[in-house]
């Protein structure tokens, strides 16, 4: 088994969208229900100006990480919110824990303080990774999701990455 992790290029769009999509085809691991295009996603790329990651797992893209934006305003600028999906080929081989490892890292270097982690009450796994790489619980938000006829509740996360 080869793995590798690096920065996402445009590239690399198209498999990204296609872990992105497997996943929102879900009925309860994300709220949204709107598919990811190839270009949507390049622009994404572009637009995050490497804070987006790629996992490998002998040569092809098996999963991804990146962050952006928390909240709008000045006054967030050293928070931001994460998404790091895996293929099914890619659960249980450390590339999930490899790509944060990755974006903590490109966080820390962009002066981001806290990342923060909005997981879906039904995905008990999201949860139990983000325990293990050391976020803490923030609050829990119940109902605010709402995806196919089913309302969810939100879990928030958060990880200080530079102690004050």
């Amino acid at each position: 088994m080869h793995v590798m992790i690096r920065t996402a290029t445009p590239d690399d769009a198209s498999h990204i969208a296609a872990i992105w999509n497997a996943v929102i085809a879900q009925p309860h691991i994300t709220f949204t229900t709107d598919t990811k295009s190839d270009a949507g996603v390049a622009a994404m790329i572009s637009a995050r100006d490497g804070a987006f990651w790629v996992a490998t797992l002998n040569d092809t893209i098996a999963g991804f990480a990146t962050f952006g934006s928390f909240r709008a305003g000045p006054g967030y600028r050293h928070t931001a919110e994460h998404s790091v999906m895996l293929g099914p080929q890619a659960r249980g081989r450390g590339l999930g824990r490899a790509l944060m490892q990755a974006l903590e890292s490109g966080a820390t270097a962009r002066d981001i303080h806290v990342l923060v982690a909005g997981i879906s009450g039904a995905n008990p796994d999201a949860v139990a990774f983000h325990d293990r790489l050391g976020f803490t619980h923030s609050g829990k938000i119940p109902q605010v999701g709402r995806k196919n006829d089913h309302w969810h509740d939100l879990i928030l996360m958060h990880k200080v990455l530079i102690p004050s």
